[in-house]
């Protein structure tokens, strides 16, 4: 009778707190090719009007590569430095600034810096449309991070208007 008894009860408190499946696709937004082009340009552009030859570069939200610009002069290394900004801006969800400010050594996030990939000098911004994370851009080459920060988010700003698809 008790074996009866809790078998009722669980299948009515199964029954009133039905379980919650998750949807097998998921469905997100997507920086379309000509867009993530639009904006290394955009970038890049500016750079180039405050005198800097650097590399722009665009990762999708998961940080995989969508464009890789590089102007004459920039130096080898800021290929793979814009990348890296642009890759730890997408997987982290922050600006590589903000990533630099909470990962000084002695303080709890330290060992991000220690981390494959992650770049955490400035430059790497997060892209974002209709509050969706849907890429990133990272910029290298100009004098400084805060330079690199400023012809990333020129380019986000050129391309702003679009971003609401």
């Amino acid at each position: 009778m008790l074996a009866r008894t809790l078998l009722a009860a669980t299948v009515l408190l199964m029954l009133a707190h039905p379980a919650t499946a998750q949807e097998p696709l998921a469905t997100y937004k997507s920086l379309s090719p000509e867009l993530a082009l639009d904006l290394a340009r955009a970038s890049l552009a500016d750079c180039r009007s405050r005198g800097y030859q650097v590399a722009v570069a665009v990762v999708d939200r998961f940080g995989g590569t969508q464009v890789i610009l590089r102007d004459r002069f920039a130096g080898a290394h800021t290929v793979s430095t814009a990348s890296g900004k642009a890759w730890t801006a997408a997987t982290f969800r922050t600006s590589t600034t903000e990533l630099n400010a909470v990962s000084q050594p002695g303080m709890m996030q330290a060992g991000i810096r220690n981390l494959p990939g992650t770049v955490i000098i400035g430059g790497g911004l997060i892209v974002e449309a209709g509050g969706s994370l849907v890429g990133a851009v990272g910029v290298s080459g100009a004098p400084g991070g805060d330079a690199d920060e400023a012809c990333a988010r020129a380019g986000i700003d050129a391309i702003r208007d679009k971003l609401e698809f």
